[in-house]
């Protein structure tokens, strides 16, 4: 069977824990403080899976469910843009976005920020252009997680890249499939 982003809608509620507990039971949990910026300003706009799998996933990072191992830290995870100076540019390099257009979920491991866009996408700001940058979309959040999980559980080798090869390749998502940049190319 071939898997199709429209299969992971409600991944977050579904799936995640789960994954979690197989490839990251003893996993030191994210710890984000308490004011760290909100989703609010985010979830009336997303698209309605979208606002679920957000709210289900901060929820879990709040609660301090979710692995520091993604990457996520009280800097990566509801980076408030305008405080810290910084733009956000659409990856056509002209059209400018607010930090209410965003919310930044983790950190790509070179300084770069998975950032949720109010279209439900997921992309990674980089910071050096302060753009988000082209090929690196996901469809949605629930897609994004998925991939995410698998790839730090490759890297962690409790998962073997043939396993998840294929699920990638059939999701067909510029994120993990980018040369370079994506989440497939991360794991060699």
């Amino acid at each position: 069977m071939t898997l199709t982003p429209d299969d992971l809608i409600g991944y977050v509620e579904r799936d995640l824990d789960a994954d979690i507990a197989r490839w990251f039971p003893s996993a030191e949990p994210a710890e984000v403080p308490d004011t760290t910026r909100s989703i609010d300003h985010l979830l009336d706009r997303l698209p309605p899976a979208g606002a679920a799998a957000l709210a289900g996933f901060d929820r879990r990072v709040r609660a301090g469910r979710i692995p520091a191992a993604f990457d996520i830290a009280d800097w990566s995870y509801g980076f408030d843009f305008a405080a810290n100076g910084c733009r956000v540019l659409e990856s056509d390099y002209e059209t400018e976005l607010t930090g209410d257009d965003v919310f930044t979920i983790a950190a790509d491991g070179g300084g770069n920020l998975w950032t949720v866009l109010a279209n439900g996408q997921v992309a990674v700001w980089f910071h050096e252009e302060e753009v988000l940058e082209g090929g690196t979309r996901f469809d949605h959040l629930d897609v994004f997680l998925w991939s995410l999980v698998r790839y730090y559980a490759v890297r962690r080798g409790v998962l073997a890249r043939a396993d998840v090869e294929s699920g990638f390749r059939s999701l067909g998502q510029d994120g993990a499939l980018a040369e370079n940049l994506g989440l497939l190319a991360g794991m060699k």
